[in-house]
Formats: structure tokens, sequence, C-alpha cells
């Protein structure tokens, strides 16, 4: 199967010459396509001096939209059977990080495969959002199904695919990427305190999307003759215990 690497980028010319570089280096044979979301900074000159060492497909939006929008766009685009989704804000990505995000699809041991910088043993209680985020393979023909509510919510895209990837019961692995590193675009009096107001920040952004994020799954669930109700209802008993845990954070962070 070939693949094509999607990255999405706003404002990102610090770091988005070596992460293009990097996807174009270390898979030849794919497909690398840049949605730039209506960056106003120097993204597009990086990315024009890039363009005279790699190949890669540059699509420009006339404004910013988010990185939802930018997921769906780069999807709709791509021609090859598996999307790798890779953030513009990474430094050290290295070869071993394609390897790991690609293979389980590969080698037909996931549907979707779930990487991040972070090691995935953390505690679900203590940090229960964090399994949504970062860097996304999956198989086009599973994607392409929830193209339009992709590029519609706003907030909380990450909860939605993973949560609509769960609800079919989908194999889905998780990959810790070591030693990639997310690059920190806030100002350096950026403090711990901060830190945990901006966690709070995204926990309330899926809290306040969590019912058209819900909606939306059983909509798709309903329209597959192989799932019934007792499936929709067993998928929301798992996003309120989910729930329960993402507000019990949101209280433990409010009292630092």
């Amino acid at each position: 199967m070939k693949t094509s690497i999607i990255v999405c980028t706003y404002n990102e010319e610090e770091t988005i010459f070596n992460v293009v570089a990097s996807c174009c280096k270390h898979n030849p044979e794919a497909e690398i396509i840049v949605v730039d979301d209506g960056s106003t900074d120097g993204t597009e000159s990086v990315l024009e001096t890039l363009s005279l060492h790699y190949k890669f497909d540059y699509l420009k939006l006339p404004e910013n939209h988010g990185k939802s929008y930018a997921m769906a766009y780069g999807a709709e685009y791509a021609s090859n059977e598996i999307l790798l989704f890779i953030n513009a804000n990474l430094t050290n990505l290295r070869e071993e990080h394609f390897e790991a995000m690609l293979s389980p699809i590969v080698n037909q041991e996931a549907d979707m495969v779930v990487g991040n910088p972070l090691s995935f043993t953390i505690d679900y209680g203590i940090n229960p959002y964090k399994t949504f985020m970062g860097e996304k393979a999956v198989l086009k023909s599973d994607f392409l199904p929830i193209l339009k509510d992709v590029k519609e919510i706003l907030f909380g895209v990450e909860a939605f695919i993973t949560i609509y990837y769960q609800a079919l019961r989908k194999r889905i692995a998780y990959q810790a990427l070591n030693g990639l590193e997310k690059k920190n675009t806030a100002p350096e009096k950026y403090t711990v305190e901060k830190t945990s107001g901006r966690d709070k920040e995204i926990a309330n952004a899926i809290i306040s999307n969590i019912d058209l994020i819900t909606k939306r799954i059983q909509n798709n669930i309903q329209n597959s003759q192989n799932y019934t109700q007792s499936t929709i209802s067993s998928v929301q008993l798992e996003l309120n215990q989910y729930m329960k845990h993402l507000k019990e954070q949101i209280v433990k962070v409010e009292t630092i």
C-alpha cells in the first residue's frame, strides 16, 4: 500500500522546513502534501525554498479555516491508500518515527495508529485527553466517510476521530515516538501554571463540543447496518465515563 503524508501548517515558519524535508527524505515513494491553512508569516517563502530540493504538493488556502478543515482538505486531495497526518511544529522527526506510524497498518495489525512524543503509559485518570492527540495514520477508505464531519468540527476533532474509530471497534495502535519533540511557540514567560491553563482550555473545548461529537458518531453508526442500538448505547457509556474523568481533571487544574 502506498502512503500520502499530509502536513497541515499555520504560521510555523520555524519548523516547517525540517518537518517537510524529513517527510520527503525518509519517504521517497510517498505522496507529500503540505496544506498551508492561510499562514501570514514566512511559511510560504520557506516552502518555496524547500521545493528547490524536494518534491511535494503545496496547497495554499486563502484564509485560515482551522486544523480540522485542513486535514479534510488534504485527505480529499490525497491519492494513496494510507493517510499519515504529521504536525508541522515537530522537531527531531526521524525515519524510525515514520516506520512506527506506518508499519502497523501496512502489516494489517491496526486500522489507525496514534503517535505521540509522550509515552502512552500515562495515567488515563490524570491526563485523559492525551490519548486523542498526536500524529495519526489511517486508511483512506475508513477516513473518507467522515470527511464532512472532520471538516466542520473546529474543536475536538482529535477526540472525534479517535472515538469514532473506537465506536466502530476499529483496531487502534498507540506508538510512543521516542525523541520526537513539539516546538513550543509560546513566549518564554509561559509558566507551568499557564501550561495547565492551556490543558484546561483544550479539555473545555472537547467538553463544549462533546454533544456534537457524540451525535455525529451516532449518525455514522446508524448509517451502518452492521451496528445496533446496543452498540450506540455502549459508546455513550464510554463517552460518559471519559467525560467524568476529563471534568475531574479540570477541577484539579483549577485548584493549582
